[in-house]
């Protein structure tokens, strides 16, 4: 395993991070037991969580997964150290999380509580936002037209985020969190988080994670130009495009069990006629070159300049096994020359 600097933490983090969202819904405890196991035993150090979670989001899953990671910890204390933890705050738009308001500083100091009890353990190695209180072009949402940024007051959002700053540093003082990272933001909402922990001497973001694969790649080059520069690890989720990208769901099959037999909050709008044929080529491609879709997908990835860990997720042992192995495989120039081929073709397919 190879390991990577989580931006200016000081701490190296797995470039494998093992995503945890499918736990208390589509997995058991049991199941997750045995994903964790086999993740360190394969040196991976990065797990990641959300208070929201288990996904579809729902009040009947909110917090199991964090529950599920808990009982795990209180079994394996020993570990603890060995196991750099993330989680998530969830946004605004939850009518069963906090009733749907706000991230602020007292909802920050009453989340971190509240994930602490149910992961069983003193402190969170990275606490994340999980999305922002303004909305941004994730989640299909990328596409001109969809919003209207010159409707958005600057001076609010930066005065939410300083609020947002001052109760993660007083989780940081009081030794509950270690540090702080950003999930389904921009550039500017980098900018001025950066800006305004350095003028006020508050927690420096250290991370961002957005989606992010062949499928789904509009983060390249500018946001991922500026974690480079600003030390700020960048953590790809959903490098399958959930599950899209494995080949599972073409000729609109839906396999048994899978995410997309699933009810979405927005639908599967991965589906589109251009991901379909995309994927199409990734596979057949996959095949040519002796490794399957995931791992072709996984390895490009991971070659990413810019890229620190990929988080993934997996709902049976046998495709953690085949995601982890992805991490071992080095693309040749002649299948990298032909994945930017297709990319080319199909830049934005959904």
């Amino acid at each position: 395993m190879q390991y990577s600097p989580l931006g200016s933490s000081g701490v190296d983090v797995s470039r494998v991070c093992l995503g945890s969202m499918t736990w208390g819904k589509q997995n058991t405890q049991q199941d997750a037991d045995e994903q964790i196991a086999y993740a360190l035993a394969q040196g991976v150090n990065f797990i990641d969580t959300a208070e929201m979670y288990a996904v579809p989001p729902s009040p009947e899953t909110y917090g199991k997964t964090e529950q599920i990671i808990g009982n795990w910890l209180s079994r394996n204390a020993q570990k603890r150290g060995d196991i750099v933890l993330a989680s998530k705050i969830a946004g605004n738009g939850l009518s069963w999380v906090r009733d749907g308001g706000d991230i602020t500083r007292s909802a920050v100091i009453e989340a971190v509580d509240n994930s602490l009890k149910r992961l069983q353990t003193d402190y969170i190695d990275l606490y994340q936002l999980h999305w922002p209180n303004r909305s941004t072009p994730h989640f299909g949402r990328q596409w001109p037209g969809k919003l209207t940024f010159s409707d958005v007051d600057s001076e609010q959002q930066q005065a939410g985020m300083l609020d947002i700053l001052e109760g993660l540093n007083e989780s940081v003082k009081a030794g509950k969190i270690k540090y702080c990272g950003l999930s389904d933001d921009t550039p500017w909402g980098i900018s001025q988080f950066l800006n305004l922990a350095k003028a006020h001497n508050l927690p420096r973001m250290v991370s961002i994670q957005n989606e992010f694969s062949l499928a789904h790649a509009k983060d390249w080059p500018y946001l991922i130009e500026q974690c480079i520069h600003e030390d700020i690890a960048y953590l790809p989720w959903s490098p399958l495009a959930a599950g899209l990208l494995t080949g599972k769901y073409l000729n609109g099959a839906r396999p048994a069990g899978s995410r997309w037999t699933f009810m979405q909050r927005n639908g599967i709008f991965r589906d589109t006629p251009n991901a379909q044929k995309a994927t199409q080529r990734y596979v057949e491609l996959a095949h040519a070159s002796g490794i399957t879709p995931a791992q072709l997908a996984l390895a490009w990835c991971n070659q990413v300049d810019g890229v620190t860990s990929s988080i993934i997720g997996a709902t049976s042992m046998a495709q953690l096994k085949e995601d982890i192995d992805a991490f071992s495989i080095t693309l040749s120039d002649d299948t990298l020359t032909e994945i930017g081929t297709i990319f080319k073709d199909y830049p934005q397919p959904y």
